[in-house]
Parts: structure tokens; C-alpha cells; sequence
């Protein structure tokens, strides 16, 4: 006998109309709607519980209409190479949950991509996403596409950077560097702000871009509304593709004019060095083009200020010099993306290989190197020196002259290095310490760290040694590498798990304060400046804080003069008494932004700062604990011995070189020609004995009985 068909219950229909209530609803409310409805059962309409529940549907549906209302109307640049391709970008965006996009400089993938997502329904139910490797290029952006929108920065289109964050309710397309996006996923692991997460440059594979393509190639399995794009020059597009599921690759050309290299290496004289070389550069296009724009690509900051001074010596007719790098003021790269009527020679890191265009480049000048860092996992050393940049690298900056016309690249070096080179610069996870990027995996429960999904996975060893880094700092089980109560408090703090390490020591040793300042100016790039031509001035300059047992201490001194000076002085005469003192004063004012966080977050655990300063003993014990391997003992001959067989000197800029300790302990031994420990201190021995209790090695030596005692007595070393 066959039962009669029945229509479906009426709870069934309930969900069917939630289900369709929530599609109208924005992201980040819909799984604690979801949870109170499935709370409610079958409580009757009257209910409070019922009533609060359809009071927060309206709000949330809402909300969503209001940004469904203000959707801009979208125009791409018919001018831009990605225009011919909008439809089937819209089209796949709407069908793939991932994409790849291969697009040349100059494509426009970078300021159009996020418009065709609002183009194809995105940015409604959650922002869209878009990730920048750096800072400039982020908040640049940001405002190009502002324009383009006719919007304003912090309205229908945001940015956040570290110490900025210009984001409202109201924002649809939100920029950032990689590394926020990075830190969102630390209270918010499902990411239910975002609809559309676009990883804009992955090509550049930094350590924050790697991480997040692993944590993504999970999280898009878990979250079926999310749309992901990762957008990458044409560089190795394939093992993207590969890494999320043989997503389908869109390829776009770029808006190039041909660019002729020429090579202009060093002559063979010893007396000429990579400068010398750029000065014969400059000079030639000036006598060819001496209206031409130029970018200089150059491996540092130094290097920028070194070659700023020599070409303001050749004094060029109606030439202005400008320089670009990551920790300039806005206001000071806006000059760059804003040209005047002057023919301008802008010196640049690698910031301007990729993202950023700069305007009206007619040349480039390329010294074909950069400053690359490398941790040594053998020797725990971290290498900062300068290479040769891969042809991947040497080929994108070229481009950035091919632009407007057609445009001359000089590279100062012989020609057939160029086929020498490595093809794709080689990944940062391959050459950095891994402790930081386990510690967060660990915290976020990503499971075994050994089955993450990277795009490339490191050696076995760095896993290993940023195991091992972790152990030593007590941060987790040595037996089943799960985090320690310490651990778990570490992960909690935005810096380095050395520095969360010391922190956590200094709460109950009462030296918080002390260490506060020195951890928050240990994660920035040093404040103090030492120009070429005022070299002894900056050294008298510096010396007023200097403490000769402590560059710590050397630390806080210059803390306290800036924080009384910061009290007192308006902002125009405070950046006077930073350049009085051969300070940069926007490194200051990170310092100060850093340490601000740093204090928020220890007041939000509830750890007291003490009442008077600590002594010299508390800090450095405290120290001790974030970096127990990193010491050293004098010889007869003024060397360092250190843990695993190293051996270094005391940089020459420190405060201990004068007089250097018969003990010491440091906080990056570098190996920049030399191997030099850079920031230091006096300290005691048994100091390390007690810090580093754990990881010492005893021998005991020439047992005896003492009849005396009735014991058998050894020495122990």
C-alpha cells in the first residue's frame, strides 16, 4: 500500500524562506542568523526571542540593500589592454569560484579587476578584497580607483595599511597590504567580511602572499559564496592554476611600447664603481634626451641618498630629483605619481618593479640588484646582501619605461650575465625562518603544519629549525609541537615570537615598560640616520643617548628624550628636533604608532606596568629569554664565540664597541661581508644559566671522593 503524497512541512518551508532571506542579507551576519534561528525551534510568533531574530533579519537585509543601491556605474578604460576581455572576466567571476589572471604591466588588471567584480554582483554582500605587497602601492591605488568611481578614499572605496585605515561601513572595494588581510584571519578565520578576495602581484611569492594562498586553498573549500582571483604577471601562471584546483587562466596583454636595452657595465677600472656607472647613464641620455623622465632602480635607501647627492653635483638643466621607497610619507610619494613641468630622475627600490606605475617614465636605468634577505638555518644568521635580481625581475622593471612610448632601458652590467640569471626570483618562504609563520599556523588550528597546502613547499629542515626556534623560546611542547600557555599568549602579539617571548618574561619581572619600548623599536628599521657627508655630526648627535653597556638601554634614553619632546613641541618642531638629532622622523612616529598597539594589547591582558623602572638586570633577563642562543664570550683576541660554532665581532656602530664585554648578547648577528652582531649588551652568565636552563649541555668533569664530605664531588661546566 502506497501513502499519500504530502506537501512539505512547514519547518521545511520555514528554512526555504530563510534560506532565501539570507542571500539578502551581508556575510558576516549570515551564520549567527542561521544559529539563532535553528535556536528557536518552534517558539511562537510572539516570542521575545522570535521578535529580536526578525529585528536583526530587517537590519542585516537592510543593510544590504543600501549597498545594493549605491553600486556605481561601471566604466573600464576602453584605453587599457583588460577592456577587451571585461565580459569574459564578468562572465567567469560570476560561473568559477577561482580565477587566474595573467596580465603584462600595463594591462590594468590592478586598478579594473576590482570595478568588473562590482560589475559582476560582487561587493554587495561583503566587501571585495584587494591585496597589495606594499604599502604605497596599496593607498595609490586605493585613490586611482577612488577616481575612476567618483568617490572618495574612505567612501564607496577604502584602504588600510599599517597605522591607516581609511575603510567605512559604506565601502565596496577595500585595498590592503597582503600582511592585514593576513592579520584578519587571526579573529576572523572565515573571513565573512569579503565576498571576493583578489591577491593582486602573487608573482612577488613574499612570505605573507605564500601563506595566504595556502590558507585560501582551504578556506574556498569551506565557504561556496567566496570568489577568489589571483592576478600575477605572465610568471609561472600554471602552478597557480595548479594550486587551486585547475582554475581556469584568463591571459592579458600588455599596453607596451618596444624598449630598447642597452648594457653599460663598469668599465674594467678599479676606480669605477656602480655609481659612477649610473652617472655615465644619466649623462648619456641627458645629451641624447635631456627632457626625458628616468627611473633609477637601486638596491636601498642608502644607495638612493648616495646617488641623490652625486647627480644634484652634475647639476642637470630644469631637473628635479625625487625619490621612491616604502617608508616615505604619502605626502612625498604623491610627488612622484604627480609629475610637474620638470623633467624628473625618480631614484627607486624594487617598490616600482611591479604595481605602481610611474608616470611619464621614459627611461630606465636599471643597476640589475637588489638588497635580498636570507636566513641561514644552519648558522641562525640573517644574510642581507646585495645580489643579482632574477630575469623575471630585470625584465619588469624594463617595462616600466615602455609605458607612454617607446622607452630605452640601460642595465649596468655586461649582457650575457642577463642569461646567467635565474628565471623566477626564488621565493621569500625558501629563505626565511619559518618560527613566525608556524606559530600562527598553530594558533589558527590549521592542522599539521607538514600537510599545509603552499604554493611551494619549504625544505624540511626550515620546518624543522622553525621548530626547534619555537622549543628553545618555550613557545611549545618539545614532544607534540602543540603551543605552550606562553605560546598561546605570543600569538596574540603583532611582533616577531622572540620579541612576544621577551614581553611575556618582562610582565612578571616587572621590566614591561622598558621592554615595550625596545621590542616596538626592534620591529621597526632603525630611526637614526647617518648621512655620508655628516657623518661625525650624527655619531656626537647619537651619542647623547647612548648607553656603553647597552643599545638597549640606548633605546629607551632616545624613547624618553623623543616622548618628553613629542609632549612639548608642536609636530613642525618636533620633525626640527628629529633633524637636529639625524632622526627620521616618520620612523619615530612608527615607532610611536607600534608601541601605542603594543601597550593596547597588553592592557587588553591585563598586564600592569610597574610602578618604577626596572634595573639593569630585569631587562636583560628578559631579554635573554627571547633570544637564549644569541650570545657570545670574548677570546684573548677580541672575538665573539657563540652557540653552534659561530664566530662574529661587535658591529662598529654599537655602543659596545669600544669596549666590548667578555659576555654579550645580541639580536641579529648579520653577515653583511662580515658577520657582525649588531645590537648588544653586557650580561652575566649566570643569567643565561637561568633563562636558558633548557638548552644547556652539562659536563660533569674530574670525579673524586672527598673524605671530608662523604661525597663523590665533580665539576660541573
Amino acid at each position: 500500500m502506497s501513502l499519500p503524497e504530502t506537501g512539505p512541512s512547514p519547518l521545511l518551508l520555514d528554512r526555504r524562506r530563510l534560506d532565501a532571506a539570507l542571500e539578502q542579507t551581508l556575510l558576516s551576519d549570515r551564520h549567527t542568523l542561521r544559529q539563532a534561528w535553528q535556536r528557536l525551534g518552534d517558539a511562537p510568533a510572539e516570542d521575545a526571542r522570535r521578535v529580536s531574530f526578525e529585528k536583526r533579519l530587517a537590519a542585516s537585509q537592510a543593510r544590504f540593500l543600501a549597498r545594493q543601491a549605491r553600486l556605481p556605474k561601471i566604466e573600464v578604460d576602453t584605453l587599457l589592454p583588460i577592456a577587451a576581455h571585461a565580459d569574459e572576466i564578468i562572465r567567469l567571476i560570476q560561473k568559477e569560484r577561482v580565477i587566474v589572471l595573467a596580465g603584462e604591466t600595463g594591462s590594468g588588471k590592478t586598478t579594473q579587476l576590482p570595478k568588473l567584480c562590482l560589475a559582476a554582483g560582487r561587493g554587495v554582500a561583503g566587501m571585495i578584497a584587494c591585496t597589495q605587497p606594499r604599502r604605497v602601492a596599496a593607498r595609490s591605488v586605493a585613490r586611482r580607483v577612488a577616481s575612476e568611481l567618483s568617490t572618495e578614499v574612505g567612501d564607496l572605496v577604502g584602504f588600510q595599511v599599517r597605522f591607516t585605515d581609511q575603510v567605512s561601513e559604506q565601502s565596496l572595494i577595500k585595498f590592503m597590504t597582503d600582511g592585514i588581510l593576513l592579520a584578519e584571519t587571526e579573529h576572523d578565520p572565515w573571513l565573512n567580511r569579503y565576498d571576493t578576495i583578489i591577491i593582486d602581484e602573487a608573482h612577488e611569492r613574499s612570505l605573507n602572499i605564500d601563506f595566504l594562498l595556502g590558507f585560501l586553498n582551504q578556506l574556498i573549500q569551506k565557504r561556496p559564496d567566496l570568489k577568489l582571483i589571483i592576478t600575477s604577471a605572465t610568471i609561472d601562471t600554471q602552478r597557480f592554476a595548479k594550486h587551486f584546483f585547475n582554475a581556469p587562466i584568463v591571459q592579458v596583454e600588455g599596453r607596451s611600447y618596444p624598449v630598447e636595452i642597452r648594457y653599460r657595465p663598469p668599465t674594467e677600472s678599479r676606480d669605477e664603481s656602480r655609481g659612477q656607472a649610473l652617472m655615465v647613464a644619466l649623462d648619456e641620455i641627458t645629451r641624447e634626451d635631456p627632457l626625458g623622465d628616468v627611473l633609477v632602480f637601486l638596491p636601498g635607501e642608502r644607495e638612493i641618498r648616495d646617488a641623490h647627492r652625486q647627480i644634484e653635483q652634475r647639476r642637470y638643466r630644469e631637473t628635479e630629483v625625487l625619490a621612491l621607497y616604502a617608508r616615505l610619507s604619502s605626502k612625498e610619494q604623491d610627488r612622484v605619481f604627480s609629475p610637474g613641468p620638470k623633467r624628473r630622475i625618480v631614484l627607486a627600490t624594487n617598490v616600482a618593479e611591479t604595481s605602481l606605475t610611474v608616470p611619464r617614465i621614459r627611461y630606465v636605468v636599471d643597476t640589475g640588484v637588489a638588497r635580498i634577505s636570507r636566513y641561514s638555518h644552519r648558522h641562525k644568521v640573517q644574510r642581507l646582501h646585495i645580489e643579482p635580481i632574477s630575469q623575471a625581475s630585470l625584465n619588469q622593471r624594463a617595462g616600466r619605461c615602455g609605458r607612454v612610448g617607446p622607452g630605452i632601458c640601460y642595465r649596468l652590467f655586461a649582457a650575457d650575465e642577463f642569461i646567467q640569471r635565474l628565471e623566477f626570483t626564488e621565493p621569500e618562504i625558501l629563505r626565511a625562518s619559518l618560527a613566525n609563520v608556524i606559530l600562527r599556523m598553530l594558533s589558527l588550528k590549521l592542522g599539521d603544519v607538514g600537510r599545509f597546502p603552499f604554493v611551494e613547499r619549504p625544505e624540511e629542515r626550515a620546518l624543522a629549525e622553525g621548530f626547534q626556534t619555537l622549543t628553545e623560546l618555550g613557545l611549545i611542547t618539545d614532544d607534540k609541537r602543540k603551543l605552550s600557555a606562553e605560546g598561546r599568549l605570543a600569538a596574540r602579539i603583532p611582533v616577531d615570537a622572540k620579541l612576544a617571548r621577551v614581553l611575556i618574561d618582562a610582565r612578571s619581572r616587572g621590566s614591561l615598560d622598558e621592554c615595550l619600548v625596545i621590542c616596538s623599536f626592534l620591529s621597526i628599521q632603525d630611526p637614526r640616520e647617518r648621512p655620508a657627508e655628516a657623518k661625525q655630526a650624527a655619531d656626537a648627535a647619537h651619542g647623547e643617548f647612548a648607553d656603553p653597556q647597552s643599545d638597549f638601554l640606548g633605546a629607551v634614553n632616545l624613547w624618553r628624550a623623543y616622548d618628553a619632546a613629542h609632549q612639548e613641541l608642536t609636530q613642525s618642531k618636533l620633525r626640527d628636533w628629529c633633524e637636529r638629532r639625524f632622526l627620521n622622523f616618520l620612523r619615530m612616529r612608527e615607532w610611536r604608532e607600534l608601541h601605542r598597539q603594543l601597550l593596547l594589547i597588553v592592557e587588553e591582558l591585563g598586564w600592569p606596568l610597574a610602578a618604577e623602572p626596572a634595573s639593569y638586570e630585569a631587562i636583560h633577563r628578559s631579554l635573554l629569554t627571547g633570544f637564549p642562543s644569541m650570545l657570545g664570550r670574548k677570546d684573548e683576541k677580541g672575538q665573539y664565540h657563540g652557540t653552534r660554532g659561530r664566530k662574529f665581532q661587535v658591529f662598529p656602530g654599537s655602543a659596545l664597541a669600544k669596549k666590548p664585554p667578555q659576555w654579550l648578547m645580541t639580536t641579529a648577528i648579520l653577515d653583511i661581508q662580515r658577520i657582525y652582531a649588531m645590537t648588544n649588551a653586557r650580561i652575566e652568565p649566570e643569567w643565561v644559566i637561568d633563562a636558558a636552563a633548557h638548552l644547556l649541555k652539562r659536563n660533569y668533569l674530574d670525579p673524586h671522593w672527598e673524605r671530608s664530605r662523604g661525597q663523590v664531588m665533580a665539576t660541573n661546566r
